[in-house]
């Protein structure tokens, strides 16, 4: 799908943490129509501006107010005490959910069977407009609603659509978790570095621009990740002997292997 000209329509944004927040973020970019967000924490009121009114409960929500969208960023263990005041906005508008782990069956539950529902994951690279998103509709989500959830979640990076939500459980484990394995990978290369004798300060640097020059050469690149790999390993160098210990069958490729394995099965178990 591709995203459309012109401003943003209303959207009722419940929730303005980190996610919230950063898809707000992006639709200002675009030009956002007059919207509503609804969060109790104080800190919620810096989000207000000519664009967005900033409320603490949906008993608030302005009289009349009709979005286009309605987008759920609530933590998933509120979601039982916070759906429900939301389903009167059914079945005129579309319900974007990005609570992990809550599937659609258990949203409609929440907001009754008339809701159409967007179920999607996104990850933390929204905040810089570089995440990407997978989203799964609900048989009733027309074809506007996707499109404009579609445009909605492009604001904060790339998005993919799939037809099978059990599809979301590898999903969330391979790119919904996969920053923190990216972190992970740039904190133990700080780490081996100052082992080596490298100043922490450069270590730091050399670990952080790497992961982060190497993500935008994979990025820029029609090159598969292994080709990329190869060309930077010259036989019986340095890079083709680090590669003999991290390629070890015992070693990152079982270990990412039974890591996203992990992480797929706990998705599963949380969504019940």
């Amino acid at each position: 799908m591709t995203s459309t000209s012109g401003a943003i329509p209303p959207i009722l944004l419940v929730g303005c943490g980190r996610m919230g927040s950063a898809m707000l973020s992006g639709w200002r970019e675009q030009g956002l129509a007059p919207s509503v967000a609804v969060d109790p924490a104080p800190a919620a009121a810096a989000f207000a501006g000519p664009d967005m009114t900033v409320v603490a409960d949906a008993g608030a929500i302005p009289e009349g107010f009709a979005p286009a969208a309605v987008v759920l960023a609530v933590k998933p263990q509120n979601a039982a005490a916070t759906l429900p005041a939301y389903a009167r906005f059914a079945p005129n508008t579309v319900f974007l959910s990005i609570m992990a782990g809550r599937t659609i069956a258990g949203i409609s539950a929440l907001l009754g069977s008339s809701a159409a529902i967007v179920r999607a994951m996104p990850n933390t690279p929204a905040a810089v407009r570089q995440g990407v998103t997978v989203g799964c509709p609900s048989p009733n989500v027309s074809t506007p609603q996707q499109s404009l959830c579609d445009r909605l979640l492009q604001a904060i990076g790339k998005v993919a659509w799939v037809e099978d939500e059990a599809l979301l459980d590898p999903v969330t484990a391979v790119s919904g978790s996969g920053p923190a394995y990216v972190f992970l990978l740039a904190e133990l290369m700080e780490q081996a570095a100052i082992e080596q004798g490298i100043p922490p300060d450069l270590a730091r640097l050399l670990a952080r621009q790497t992961v982060s020059g190497s993500g935008a050469l994979l990025a820029a690149s029609p090159d598969d990740a292994a080709d990329l790999r190869k060309a930077v390993t010259s036989p019986g160098g340095t890079t083709a002997e680090a590669l003999s210990v991290l390629m070890n069958p015992d070693a990152w490729p079982i270990a990412m292997s039974q890591a996203i394995a992990a992480a797929t099965r706990r998705s599963r178990e949380l969504a019940g």
